[in-house]
């Protein structure tokens, strides 16, 4: 119960912390203070790194890490850990641009927009107006919903098999692999012109209140960053302040004292491993729209590129600790560090991976010994 309180009612020490970041003490203050390191040293380093520019490409790379990474946040608080979100992401992405090239008009067509001749699933051209907009829809729906059916078979065989989950999303992150590449036969497939315009388009905030195009340029917000945003704070609210969240936190913090309490903590490990499923899938789709198209090259990286956020942010591998404000900070840590390391012209592309790689055995070195502290 310890952690549960630490995440909602703790301050510092005039005012209550937004967003979920719990009590600041030394520990926690380390990825804040880790990011503003980063970010002097490629004020020096990278002397173009404050333009309007590299803040629009930490945006659109974060954006897509911040949705996977909000829910993989669940299941890390709940003390599991889904190895499938890199595949399941890459999998809602293949599903969408298959079934939007292949079968999207017919797709129309069996939601009732028009007659249909030989069948609904009679292979037809993509055609305009509503009738494509509610094929659109659909092979979305679809995508989201069958990696959502990932996300709950991993959990129900987590909690039926009582194997660990890591060895549950290990082998749906195969599956999901595998039913990829059947799918797609390496093939490459346009997405939805919607998905294309949520990973592009910008919204130019400063435009509104007449500031100077100087100015306006920091106040261009790419569209996946405002669903990224929202994501966020719809999983901070549920973390802080329903009963589910709560129940998160327990469940992570201490499984059997839970149990005891009343709380079903299987019900509660399925329901984060789903979270996670469906946040994946969305960041595989918006990760499409951004790159216009899905292939199997995408997504490879984004399991530990989303569990170094989380962890970088202060959320413990060892459950009942985090919060959707501390993987933000993660978050923006990794991806300014990413970015950054592309403006330094005297790092190559192998020093780059090997700078990542440790600044990830560090944050998990750290997590351990402060987790041995706690205890």
């Amino acid at each position: 119960m310890r952690h549960v309180w630490e995440e909602r009612d703790l301050r510092f020490p005039f005012f209550r912390l937004p967003l979920g970041l719990g009590r600041w003490e030394g520990r926690d203050l380390a990825p804040l203070v880790s990011l503003a390191v980063l970010l002097v040293f490629f004020a020096f380093a990278a002397p173009g790194f404050f333009r309007a520019a590299t803040w629009l490409a930490v945006l659109r790379q974060g954006a897509v890490l911040a949705i996977v990474s909000a829910g993989l946040t669940y299941v890390l608080i709940c003390a599991e850990i889904d190895l499938a979100v890199g595949m399941i992401a890459l999998w809602a992405a293949c599903l969408c641009g298959w079934l939007f090239q292949n079968w999207g008009w017919c797709l129309a067509n069996w939601f009732g927009l028009r007659g249909v001749v030989g069948g609904p699933w009679v292979a037809c051209p993509p055609g305009e107006g509503s009738a494509e907009g509610l094929a659109v829809a659909a092979v979305i729906a679809l995508a989201l919903l069958s990696s959502l059916a990932l996300g709950l078979a991993s959990g129900w065989l987590t909690v039926w098999s009582r194997l660990p989950s890591f060895i549950i999303t290990l082998a749906m992150m195969f599956i999901a692999e595998g039913m990829s590449r059947f799918l797609t036969k390496s093939a490459t497939f346009k997405v939805p012109d919607v998905l294309t315009a949520l990973g592009n388009d910008v919204v130019d905030l400063g435009r509104p209140l007449g500031l100077p195009a100087g100015l306006r340029a920091f106040l261009t917000i790419p569209h996946s960053a405002i669903v990224a945003a929202g994501i966020l704070l719809i999983g901070h609210l549920v973390l802080q302040h329903t009963r589910f969240g709560r129940y998160v936190y327990m469940t992570g913090g201490n499984r059997e004292a839970a149990r005891l309490a009343g709380v079903r903590t299987g019900r509660i490990v399925v329901a984060c491993l789903a979270i996670s499923a469906l946040t994946a899938a969305l960041g595989g789709l918006l990760n499409a729209g951004r790159l216009t198209n899905a292939t199997l090259d995408q997504n490879k990286d984004l399991l530990l590129s989303a569990v170094a956020c989380v962890v970088l942010g202060g959320t413990s591998l060892f459950g009942g600790e985090g919060g959707m404000g501390r993987t933000l900070v993660g978050v923006l840590t990794f991806t300014v560090l990413n970015v950054g390391l592309m403006q330094v012209n005297w790092i190559n592309d192998l020093a780059r991976q090997l700078l990542s790689g440790l600044v990830l055995l560090a944050a998990l070195v750290a997590n351990g010994v402060l987790a041995k502290g706690r205890s």
